[in-house]
């Protein structure tokens, strides 16, 4: 008696960028290797995407074409819809709405869009029973969700955080490098393509904020809750600071995290955020460079982990999705963020004031007679305990000069209510800089 071949998979992918394109090609390049451990091939079968004609490398002559990719869903030859077209709304979300609702697995590398209709495409796809996977929408080719969904399972974990966005962490690492200010740097991160023509959701946060609110609802059994996200991004971020953390021991990384707190209530509060932060040298996230992502997750029965690699490119975030078509291949379908959604808590926004930390404060101020003291004044009055002070020399033009300094551990709170004594004043020419000192 012999077995008889499985079926193959057949997918349909909407979307032929760089990572539709690298998918097509990961499956035909790795086609036996992958049909091995799958169980069964994996066989694309449609594709759909904005220019039929253009050259994207691959021959796609084999495919049926839709023009409107919301037809791949209604197609009887397609088991699971590949969303890489991008966009929280749009197109991207009435395909995927589409697919789930006729019964097909969805596959996405979309991160706004689970961040925003996550919780509802999980709420469909539980419905109709069929698989919604997004590996590829968080940290690229690091399989950081299906790590922290099965791999700490078992776990209460207690934070989860790390580098979410390439873009920022090769703009800090390249300033680190050369001495290069924001500006520049960025300028060279369009060119060679690390930062897009329109940044804003790179260098303003927004990108590792969808991230990190997928990674909360995995991580805490929480329902996604963008809007909660503290965002602070690094445009503020000068050469002068990234010189200065270097002289204190520190690297410049943007950092987003979140943890879970117990009020006096009892009520379980979530704390998510992103912000540049100050990183000791011989923390594990300091190496981490360039375009890399990292992230460290804590859990108390299997302590620190952490998961490293490509954040982005077609060869990594094609990789992630193979390998949720593989796990779907195999026939397993599992709760998208580790539980049913009516199981998943809708845990309120905690309030950091409260929460201890070392903070690096940069002000930028005229060079005359009395800043100092009105500065030190506004800390002392603040209950705020300054570690070290710099004043480097005249460095800006217009007689601006840079003060700097380090605080001892003390409540997130004070260095708001010293900020909130200090505005208005006319000694300040700009917003001051605030980075917290990431424990180690």
């Amino acid at each position: 008696m012999t077995d008889t071949p499985a079926s193959p998979l057949r997918i349909a992918i909407a979307g032929l960028g760089t990572v539709g394109a690298g998918v097509i090609r990961l499956l035909g390049t790795n086609h036996d290797l992958i049909s091995a451990r799958a169980g069964r091939a994996i066989e694309v079968v449609a594709v759909s995407a904005r220019d039929r004609t253009k050259d994207r490398g691959i021959d796609i002559a084999s495919y049926a074409w839709e023009d409107d990719m919301t037809a791949l869903a209604s197609r009887d030859d397609v088991d699971v819809v590949v969303e890489l077209v991008g966009g929280s709304d749009g197109p991207a979300l009435a395909c995927s709405r589409a697919a789930l609702l006729a019964g097909k697995g969805l596959v996405t590398a979309n991160k706004a869009m689970i961040a925003h209709h996550g919780l509802a495409l999980a709420e469909q796809a539980e419905r109709a029973a069929v698989p919604l996977k997004f590996e590829a929408a968080v940290a690229g080719g690091i399989p950081v969700v299906k790590g922290l969904r099965e791999g700490t399972s078992a776990n209460a974990l207690t934070t989860i955080y790390g580098i979410l966005n390439g873009t920022c962490n090769y703009i800090l690492s390249e300033m680190e490098a050369t001495g290069a200010d924001f500006a520049e740097t960025l300028a060279e991160a369009q060119r060679l393509g690390y930062a897009e023509a329109d940044p804003t959701f790179d260098i303003e946060g927004i990108d590792a904020a969808h991230k990190l609110a997928i990674l909360a609802a995995i991580g805490f059994g929480a329902r996604i809750d963008f809007d909660a996200v503290r965002t602070t991004g690094i445009v503020q971020v000068r050469a002068a600071d990234i010189a200065q953390a270097d002289a204190l021991g520190f690297v410049i990384r943007l950092i987003a995290q979140v943890d879970v707190e117990t009020g006096t209530d009892g009520e379980e509060r979530l704390l998510q955020r992103v912000r540049p932060c100050l990183v000791a040298k011989d923390h594990p996230l300091a190496p981490v460079d360039g375009p890399t992502n990292a992230v460290v997750a804590e859990g108390n029965f299997s302590g620190r982990l952490l998961f490293q690699g490509a954040g982005a490119g077609d060869g990594p975030t094609a990789s992630a999705v193979v390998a949720d078509l593989i796990d779907i291949a195999r026939g397993e379908v599992g709760a998208p963020f580790s539980m049913p959604v009516a199981q998943l808590s809708a845990m309120p926004p905690a309030e950091p004031g409260h929460r201890m930390e070392r903070t690096y404060l940069r002000f930028t101020v005229k060079d005359r007679p009395g800043v100092l003291a009105e500065i030190t004044a506004a800390m002392r009055d603040a209950d705020v305990s300054i570690e070290s002070l710099i004043q480097p020399g005249r460095a800006r033009e217009g007689g601006e000069v840079l003060v700097a300094m380090v605080t001892h551990e003390g409540r997130e709170g004070n260095i708001g209510k010293a900020l909130e004594l200090l505005e208005g004043s006319e000694s300040l020419t700009a917003q001051p800089l605030v980075l917290p000192i990431l424990p180690h």
